[in-house]
């Protein structure tokens, strides 16, 4: 076990933990932070998807000690009140089903987004290939995140 220090959507945080457990395990089980999602656990569905210095990772793949001293953001951490733009335009496409993977999908959207301003078919398709959704919405997500990308770019444009 070792103190952690870790940069938590804006706060710094110190903890004990072991160094080698997963990024997703300290933010649900030791923070109790439980907006980042378990699914596969090897990487795969993409469901714990958080920002690390500005890039999507598997927090069930990451091991904490490598996000001491980057910022982490988890989707908590998206927007204090839930009004980022892909949030937005999840609510408005009505793109969540059971909503389990969405966290991951949002987080991976978010991270398109910062890198590509109007992400065409094939870069949101890319992007999101690694994010599973069970029901299916994979053309309610495309819809959201076109829709996400437009109001960026209104506000880009004012």
């Amino acid at each position: 076990m070792e103190i952690i220090s870790l940069h938590i959507n804006g706060s710094r945080r110190e903890l004990e933990a072991d160094p080698e457990m997963p990024l997703l395990w300290v933010l649900r089980d030791l923070l109790g932070m439980t907006g980042t999602k378990y699914g596969c656990g090897v990487g795969r569905c993409g469901c714990c998807t958080v920002h690390l210095n500005g890039v999507a990772v598997r927090s069930c793949q990451t091991p904490v000690v490598a996000a001491g001293g980057m910022p982490v953001t988890t989707i908590e951490g998206l927007s204090e009140q839930g009004d980022h733009p892909v949030q937005q335009a999840w609510r408005e496409e009505n793109t969540a089903q059971c909503g389990y993977c969405q966290a991951g999908q949002m987080m991976t959207a978010a991270a398109l987004l910062m890198q590509i301003e109007i992400p065409d078919d094939a870069a949101i398709d890319g992007a999101m290939s690694g994010n599973l959704c069970r029901c299916g919405t994979y053309k309610r997500i495309r819809k959201a995140i076109k829709r996400a990308a437009a109001e960026t770019g209104k506000e880009h444009a004012l």
